[in-house]
């Protein structure tokens, strides 16, 4: 979606072997100034098969396709905090259900207690597999990526200072095929 006058915008893009690397160049591009906002991934594999209309052979097929699909990058931190939270929405939710049962029966206090405490862990194990789920999908899509080539980091640059910053710290994370190209201006 660029803006009415056509206008264009620059980004940087590489490709990892690694998740490690990918993590450390985004962490360097994070404390050297750059937005998380302007840090993408590629989208899995469905995503852009929906979206482009078929598959790819090698992530350099869609590097500099401004159409591919993209994901915002979660910092891994982010990614435990939010199952955390999941986690413990759906043992809260567990235990009240739980609690607000037995009280309508009229069960005692005692029976209120136990009844929470299993509402919890049912909440708590059904969090669980859910975060694990989340977890294993991500994994699944950074997988096909690395199977077809490795993967793909796109980052936004307001100018050519920022430009040759990101290509450097890319470059010294082990990216390869680090260049830039011209993107649409996304407008709102």
């Amino acid at each position: 979606m660029s803006g009415a006058d056509g206008r264009r915008g620059r980004e940087v893009v590489g490709v990892f072997s690694d998740g490690y690397a990918l993590e450390s160049a985004v962490n360097e591009l994070l404390n050297s100034g750059f937005d998380l906002g302007d840090i993408s991934l590629l989208a899995g594999e469905e995503a852009v098969v929906a979206k482009l209309g078929h598959k790819y052979e090698k992530v350099e097929d869609v590097e500099d396709d401004d159409k591919a699909p993209r994901v915002a990058y979660v910092p891994r931190e982010s990614r435990g905090v939010k199952d955390g939270a999941l986690v413990g929405a759906l043992v809260y939710v567990g235990a009240t259900l739980a609690a607000g049962a037995a009280l309508v029966s009229g069960g005692a206090l005692a029976m209120l207690l136990v009844s929470g405490v299993v509402g919890a862990e049912v909440g708590g194990l059904i969090g669980a597999v859910l975060g694990e789920f989340m977890e294993e999908r991500h994994a699944k899509s950074l997988q096909e990526q690395l199977d077809h080539g490795g993967l793909l980091l796109w980052v936004r640059t307001r100018d050519s200072a920022q430009e040759e910053k990101a290509k450097r710290i890319l470059a010294q994370h082990s990216g390869r095929d680090v260049h830039a190209h011209d993107v649409p201006v996304v407008t709102v």
